[in-house]
């Protein structure tokens, strides 16, 4: 069996003790090598002029080029590079800025490490995400926690366990949370949630939300 390539990672944050703080979680994931670290914008593309990677983790406010500005210069650069955005931001206007300058996720700074190694995967094999404390917010204001009217009942295929786990993504559990609640590993968790993006189409976590609401796998009722 052909080993796995490891996701080769630049943490760009202007904030040297968070930066190393995210370099050592990372560092546990064997998937995951952190390659280079910088301070700001110009630093970032300078050092990818000369290391190529598969995922950038881009602060969005940072001294010199901002996070949104570096974005939109990493994809029409590099564009075999994703970037996740990293930010204390959590409404909806950053969130739209970031992705029409290209990001390919957003992440909340609160996020955990588990959701964090996910997100990181998931973006290098060609996958939007965006996290799931973030989207179940975004989902609640958008539903207002009204009736949600269910057009089918077929789930895409989904076996009985991928809607389990579904429903737990659903509900902001992390891959790890959802393994133990399973008895199962995390792994096994991360391979039936990309099955289920692939089967369901959905491009991010907000999605499977939404999917999930609307086929009455969780409920509407989404806490505040």
């Amino acid at each position: 069996m052909e080993a796995q390539e490891v996701i080769r990672v630049i943490i760009a944050e202007d904030h040297v003790i968070l930066r190393q703080g995210l370099k050592m979680l990372l560092d546990e994931d064997k998937e995951i090598e952190v390659v280079g670290e910088a301070g700001n914008g110009t630093e970032l593309l300078e050092m990818l002029s000369k290391t190529p990677v598969d995922v950038v983790l881009m602060d969005i406010n940072m001294p010199e080029m901002n996070g949104f500005e570096a974005t939109e210069r990493v994809v029409k650069e590099f564009p075999d590079t994703k970037v996740i955005a990293l930010s204390m931001l959590n409404n909806l206007p950053f969130v739209q800025k970031i992705l029409q300058c290209g990001a390919s996720g957003y992440l909340l700074k609160t996020t955990g490490k588990d959701e964090l190694r996910s997100a990181i995967k998931l973006v290098a094999g060609g996958t939007n995400y965006i996290c799931s404390e973030l989207s179940i917010n975004m989902l609640s204001n958008s539903f207002g926690g009204g009736p949600v009217v269910v057009e089918h009942e077929d789930h895409a295929g989904l076996s009985k366990r991928e809607i389990e786990v579904l429903g737990l993504i659903a509900e902001g559990f992390t891959n790890a949370e959802i393994a133990d609640k399973l008895f199962t590993s995390k792994r096994t968790i991360e391979t039936h949630r990309q099955n289920i993006l692939e089967k369901t189409g959905a491009k991010n976590t907000a999605n499977l939300i939404k999917y999930a609401i609307g086929h009455k796998i969780i409920a509407a009722d989404m806490p505040e």
